[in-house]
């Protein structure tokens, strides 16, 4: 969530909490490759730092993951964005919203914060150009406000970057 819309955010379920507890146990014995946990006393909204991978155009490059998890996770996927500055890619967007159908359309609870990072890293990695995408400019002036991806009706139609 947005800092706009992070006042309004319900607190986590019994159910929420004892997942995303054992998650961060387990993110802390087996951290995913290219990826640091910011500690904070906020399970609500995690900040995670993201290496690009050697051998890709993000190599070394660093930038930061905020999710905020929903009061019915992992039933509900989280929200994932880039924090500024996002990093130039066809499918991220500059006010670091993320096309990305697995934090959408294709959530499923089975999924993790580490499946998602690695997943993002995946996406950053495969990138053969740093670019924005083409409808950048009219995305982000119609998400002012702090409009939530989760409220845009994405369209999943290129899976080669």
């Amino acid at each position: 969530m947005t800092s706009s819309s992070a006042t309004t955010r319900k607190a986590l379920s019994k159910i929420a909490c004892n997942r995303l507890q054992k998650e961060l146990v387990e993110w802390q014995v087996n951290p995913p490759t290219g990826f640091k946990h910011k500690v904070t006393d906020n399970l609500q909204r995690w900040v995670i730092e993201v290496i690009g991978a050697p051998g890709t155009l993000y190599a070394n490059e660093i930038y930061q993951l905020q999710v905020d998890f929903p009061e019915h996770y992992p039933m509900e996927a989280p929200q994932v964005i880039f924090l500024h500055p996002a990093p130039l890619h066809p499918h991220i967007y500059s006010n670091g919203h993320i096309c990305l159908d697995i934090l959408y359309d294709s959530w499923s609870p089975a999924m993790t914060v580490s499946s998602v990072c690695i997943s993002i890293l995946s996406m950053l990695s495969s990138s053969p150009a740093k670019q924005r995408p083409e409808d950048n400019d009219r995305y982000v002036k119609n998400c002012r406000n702090g409009r939530s991806p989760k409220e845009t009706r994405w369209w999943f139609h290129d899976d080669k970057v």
